[in-house]
């Protein structure tokens, strides 16, 4: 990939392409995570595919990947944007799963996925929206509202995972965590024409 020229460039790129341009040197995370941020502020408000996000541990965890790069220390996802449907615990944020009937507080650690997405070198940016209690086909909850599709406002962005899938096609970054046991992957990938793998 040649050296990115706008956020749409890094917010579009995949985790090989940042990863890539991290090690020739022409991007730093920090740079990276920063312009997906200014892409979330500038297209999120007509999508609506968070119920949280983390600048600022997402900024801190960047810039650490900046100096595990500098140093020959990368590890396979360094300095990589990701996002996490709100059906995890990420450690200090509240799990809402869109839903008014669970409330737990912020969770006192991160799920084992999140464990392991971390310890690769991932940089968490906010937890995305689902279906209440991830059952059903329609990107609403009546926590955070209408997860609106890229390409129409007002169309559904599919099942729960919605979230992740309007983030994935907006150019928010190259990689969303979702869940998926009756299609709540396939089913926002499908409607939102982007790549969705529900792991075995």
């Amino acid at each position: 990939m040649a050296k990115p020229a706008s956020d749409l460039d890094i917010g579009y790129a995949t985790g090989h392409e940042l990863r890539a341009l991290y090690d020739a040197g022409d991007l730093a995370p920090s740079e990276a995570v920063a312009a997906v941020f200014r892409r979330i502020s500038a297209v999120n408000p007509h999508v609506n595919a968070f119920s949280a996000l983390m600048e600022d541990e997402a900024m801190d965890a960047a810039r650490a990947s900046d100096a595990r790069i500098a140093k020959g220390e990368a590890r396979l996802l360094e300095g990589v944007p990701v996002t996490v449907k709100d059906f995890y615990e990420v450690k200090g944020q509240e799990t809402e799963t869109g839903s008014f009937a669970i409330r737990k507080g912020p969770a006192a650690a991160d799920n084992p996925v999140l464990t392991r997405l971390r310890e690769a070198g991932a940089v968490v940016i906010g937890k995305t929206a689902m279906s209440e209690l991830a059952w059903s086909g329609m990107s609403r909850n009546p926590v955070t509202g209408v997860t609106h599709n890229p390409w129409g406002r007002g169309l559904n962005a599919g099942a729960s995972s919605a979230g992740a899938g309007a983030a994935s096609a907006a150019g928010f970054g190259p990689l969303h965590l979702g869940s998926d046991g009756a299609g709540s992957i396939r089913m926002p990938a499908h409607f939102c024409g982007i790549f969705g793998l529900k792991p075995t």
